[in-house]
């Protein structure tokens, strides 16, 4: 991270480390004589839309003073993020306990009733329909899931035909937005949640689904666990919330955020080199197998994820 001037942070004890594993930026720990530190240095080469800093530092700041657990928020600027680090134990890919469950519920219910002035963001473009274009591209590149994506392009339409259609039925809260067990920590068997850079407004419903069905699954779609998702909402309700009607607005987020997180690596391996920011290319691979192969199905389940919103 050359350039940057992280001199308010005190007097370096080591050398910064660079910690694997980011799907989006790329994370350091710094420690120094004022105590360790996460550095964050966000992707600008090729982000799929404009990071806020000032809106998400600013909401980020409000939550840690109503004691949300969550790493404290130290500075913010137009490419670097810091936060104090955090010890825990990382969240594995798997049906958390439900008492842990219930308590990210409840969290969701304290940061949804924040009052934090955010600025109001453009109209969201239409989701993108040029998956024939990108899957001869593929092709022609000799990507190795070229033709697992050719396979898949009238679902991968269908998809996009699906997230711009789906109802939303409200309300619209500001929240983090990516609740998944790879942005938290347990400590003393208790969440943390980490990584607050897509905060903004979400449809109630699409927070309250994408949260409870990563929380209630392993890394695919045959061990979803209805107890724990509807821990979750437990927990929400008992936090002061109101849950929305049911519905597949539950799961558009969820399905549309994969959709363009698929698509956006996809264009970074057809250009086919290490960026400087951003996650590897080889990680880059792995996230478009996984969605190629994963999309797919979760499209096909949602009638049964639907039957999850019944009664627990």
């Amino acid at each position: 991270m050359r350039g940057v001037d992280l001199s308010h942070l005190g007097a370096a004890i080591g050398p910064m480390i660079r910690v694997h594993g980011g799907f989006a930026n790329r994370m350091y720990r710094l420690d120094t004589d004022q105590g360790s530190f996460a550095v964050k240095e966000l992707n600008l080469l090729d982000r799929r839309g404009a990071y806020r800093a000032e809106d998400v530092f600013r909401f980020e700041r409000a939550a840690f003073a109503a004691g949300i657990p969550m790493p404290e928020p130290i500075s913010a600027a137009h490419d670097t993020l810091v936060h104090r680090w955090v010890e825990g134990e990382k969240v594995p890919e798997a049906p958390v306990p439900a008492a842990y469950a219930y308590e990210i519920g409840e969290i969701l219910a304290r940061i949804h009733a924040l009052d934090v002035a955010w600025t109001p963001a453009p109209i969201e473009e239409p989701t993108a329909r040029d998956w024939p274009d990108i899957a001869e591209r593929a092709t022609a590149t000799g990507q190795p899931w070229a033709g697992e994506l050719t396979s898949q392009l009238r679902t991968f339409l269908a998809i996009a035909d699906f997230v711009d259609a789906c109802e939303r039925p409200g309300p619209v809260v500001l929240t983090h937005r990516d609740i998944q067990p790879w942005n938290l920590l347990a400590r003393e068997g208790r969440p943390v949640l980490l990584d607050w850079e897509l905060s903004g407004m979400l449809d109630l419903s699409g927070e309250l689904g994408s949260t409870a069905l990563s929380l209630a699954k392993g890394p695919g779609f045959d061990d979803i666990r209805p107890a724990i998702f509807h821990s979750v909402l437990d927990g929400y309700v008992a936090g002061g919330g109101v849950l929305p009607p049911a519905g597949p607005s539950w799961f558009v987020y969820l399905i549309g955020g994969w959709l363009g997180h698929t698509r956006w690596n996809i264009l970074r391996c057809l250009a086919g080199v290490e960026a400087g920011t951003g996650p590897d290319l080889a990680l880059s691979h792995e996230s478009v197998r996984n969605g190629v192969r994963g999309l797919p199905e979760l499209y096909g389940r949602l009638p049964d994820l639907e039957a999850l919103l019944g009664p627990g």
